[in-house]
Order: C-alpha cells, then sequence, then structure tokens
C-alpha cells in the first residue's frame, strides 16, 4: 500500500469522523460506524471508495463468520454512512443484508428473586442502584446518569434524559424509590450526583466528579446473580412492590 493511498484514506476517515459528529448522533453510535471504517479499510487495504456490490458481499460474508449480527449491521450502517455523507453518492444496495427474525421472551426476575439480589448485594452504594433501577425500570446508562435534579418528589416522577433515541421520558417514582434515594442523599450528600463514584467511599463521595463506574456497577451484579444462584438473563425491570434497600 502506498503512502498516497494511505493518506487519502486517513483524510477520508477524518471527514466521516466529522460528518458523524456534526449529525448529533450518540458516543456509542458514532463509534461503531467509525470501527466499520477502519474494519474496512484493514479489510480492503484502504481503498474502499469504488468497492463493488461483489466485493461487499465477499466481506459481509466473512464478517458474519467472525462476528454478531448486530456487528455486521452496524458496519453496514457505518458504510451507508460513509457513502452518503463523505462519498456523497446515493446508497443502492439496501437488500444486501438481512439478518434472521428472532422474537425472544426476556426472562422475568420475580419479587422474590429480586429481594434475594438486593440482600446480597453488600456494598450500599450498588444496592441502592440496583433497585433504583428495578423499580423504575431503567437501563444501566439511564441510572448511572442520573442527578438530583431529575427527581421530581412533588410530582413522583423520574426525568430521564438523553434515552434510546437520543430521546427525554419522564417515569413514575414510587415512593419506596423516593425514600430510599432520600436515605441514601443524606449519606453522600454530593449536589449534583444521584450515584456519585466510590474511589474515596462514602465520606468522599460529595466531591466524586463522575458517577458510579459501569465496569464496577456490571461486575459486583454478576458476582451476586452467581452467589443467589439466578439463572435468568435478564435486566433488573419494573417494580414498585419490592422493599427498598436499607
Amino acid at each position: 500500500m502506498t503512502n498516497t493511498l494511505a493518506g487519502h484514506f486517513d483524510r477520508q476517515y477524518q471527514t466521516h469522523l466529522k460528518h458523524l459528529k456534526l449529525k448529533g448522533l450518540q458516543p456509542k453510535t458514532i463509534e461503531a460506524y467509525a470501527r466499520a471504517i477502519r474494519r474496512l479499510g484493514e479489510y480492503f487495504n484502504r481503498q474502499i471508495d469504488d468497492l463493488t456490490e461483489a466485493q461487499l458481499t465477499e466481506y459481509f460474508s466473512d464478517l458474519i463468520g467472525t462476528h454478531s449480527w448486530s456487528a455486521v449491521k452496524l458496519d453496514l450502517y457505518g458504510l451507508k454512512f460513509y457513502t452518503t455523507h463523505v462519498l456523497k453518492k446515493p446508497w443502492v444496495m439496501p437488500n444486501l443484508i438481512k439478518p434472521p427474525k428472532a422474537q425472544r421472551l426476556p426472562d422475568i426476575v420475580t419479587v422474590d428473586e429480586v429481594q434475594r439480589l438486593f440482600s446480597a448485594t453488600r456494598t450500599l452504594s450498588y444496592r441502592v442502584f440496583y433497585f433504583t433501577l428495578y423499580s423504575l425500570g431503567l437501563r444501566l446508562g439511564e441510572g448511572l446518569a442520573l442527578k438530583i435534579g431529575d427527581i421530581d418528589a412533588e410530582r413522583r416522577r423520574v426525568h430521564i434524559r438523553d434515552a434510546k433515541g437520543n430521546r427525554d421520558r419522564f417515569v413514575p417514582l414510587p415512593e419506596a424509590t423516593l425514600d430510599a434515594l432520600r436515605r441514601f442523599r443524606s449519606l453522600h450528600r454530593h449536589p449534583e450526583l444521584l450515584f456519585p463514584n466510590r474511589h474515596g467511599g462514602l465520606k468522599a463521595a460529595h466531591r466524586a466528579r463522575s458517577p458510579l463506574d459501569r465496569g464496577g456497577v456490571q461486575t459486583t451484579l454478576h458476582k451476586v446473580v452467581e452467589a443467589c444462584g439466578l439463572k435468568k438473563r435478564s435486566r433488573l425491570t419494573r417494580c414498585a412492590t419490592a422493599t427498598p434497600p436499607t
């Protein structure tokens, strides 16, 4: 590969990144679409501006063998974005990929099972966090992003910001969850974050600059689920009747 080809690819890639940011996409989407172009560039020796349908058929056939359908779709969407916004060409292969249809019912965690999970979580910040996710029906990232100002105690609702699809929404706030959050806030006293990180313990929580670590939350939950002997794979779902952690 010549320096000219490498330089052209790098310039096109940087243009791709600029367009991704200008379109207001979520950080995860930006990274996925950027990764798609990097992967294509590696596969085709950085010559991706004039790929044929036959070449792309070969590429995605190989990709399916090593990656999930989710990854394959994201690579396709990333290439489509690159084609339309960087190359300024129309996308002419809408039916190149057709993932198999699959309908799966989620495993439902019972109230008794989630009570066991709360009881087995020894760290208070994690215990209150899991209870909040469960009782409000939130995704992990939504819970981590919660701030004091998002809690509307008077109207008994929580403002979820920048949720899936970059949309805001309100969810009902059960009395038990409000009580648990108030007790927890009285301990950490952070002026803004609802779940400040644990780097300095509760005594230093009021000075935290970031919320709980995502990896720590996931690792701890995985260990607790194993300790409880729960076999179901399900994110914590909404349940306002569970007893709040103390």
